[in-house]
């Protein structure tokens, strides 16, 4: 193993980062049954992270590589992210909103508890996919080749994972759907990841997306989301559909840019 190292570094380190990886994948899914998968839903992630230490080590190098340290300059960067995430989410489905005209409503009554219970639930999952997607691997095929080559493996693996599911597969729209905004996450939390220098970042946003997907606003008047929407399109042509994908997504490169050259529009205010 150690002549293995010493004459391919690069590739067997990636290749020891797969067999981890899957490994990992595996016991989680052996273990995350009963009890665990109700209360402690935490295995992969933390497995994860422990992984993603033991392979910095083998390099000499610590977590602060990836900004996985616990350091307030990098910390602060996941209630940052879950902020961002949220207001992203907003503001494309209120663009959305405007132009199918559907109306936001406030919910009747709110379950405060299940909306702040769910961010102890959705945080091992969104974990679990930054650790797989925006961590030890992306960078390190960054490195043997560049960003481009990376996000477009990475985007691509991403949106299978999503797209790659039989409810999924049995709805064309969702699968359009999908295969257009997956790829354009992808970018936002990758973007955030080299910007920041901390995956604390993606995390975060990650987060922030998927809690306000389901609980700040939703299609139906419960007490599980902050919001909902009334007169909701059911797209019967492909126009406004196609128009929706192009608003929405939109939305999120745009902030996408602003994370990427948000230096430059900080300095415009100094």
């Amino acid at each position: 193993m150690k002549a293995l190292f010493k004459t391919y570094p690069k590739a067997s380190r990636f290749v020891l980062a797969l067999i981890l990886f899957v490994l990992v994948l595996f016991i989680s899914g052996l273990t995350n049954k009963g009890f665990i998968k109700e209360y402690i839903p935490y295995v992969s992630p933390v497995l994860l992270f422990v992984v993603t230490w033991l392979l910095y080590k083998t390099e000499g190098k610590t977590l602060a590589s990836i900004g996985l340290n616990f350091s307030l300059k990098n910390l602060w960067f996941l209630p940052l992210g879950v902020g961002i995430g949220m207001v992203a989410l907003f503001g494309a489905t209120y663009l959305k909103a405007l132009y199918l005209g559907e109306s936001f409503e406030m919910a009747s009554s709110i379950d405060y508890s299940t909306l702040l219970l769910a961010f102890y639930f959705i945080l091992p999952q969104v974990a679990t996919e930054e650790f797989l997607f925006r961590g030890y691997l992306f960078k390190k095929t960054i490195e043997v080749s560049n960003v481009i080559v990376a996000n477009i493996i990475f985007s691509i693996l991403f949106m299978l994972i999503h797209v790659l599911d039989e409810n999924v597969l049995q709805q064309r729209g969702l699968i359009i759907l999908l295969v257009v905004s997956i790829p354009v996450g992808h970018l936002l939390f990758a973007t955030a990841l080299l910007k920041s220098k901390t995956l604390w970042f993606p995390i975060g946003l990650h987060l922030g997306n998927n809690w306000a997907t389901r609980h700040l606003i939703s299609n139906t008047n419960d007490s599980n989301s902050i919001f909902y929407l009334t007169e909701i399109n059911t797209f019967e042509t492909w126009t406004p559909f196609i128009m929706f994908l192009v608003i929405f997504n939109g939305f999120f490169l745009v902030v996408t840019y602003v994370i990427w050259k948000w230096d430059n529009i900080i300095l415009l205010f100094k």
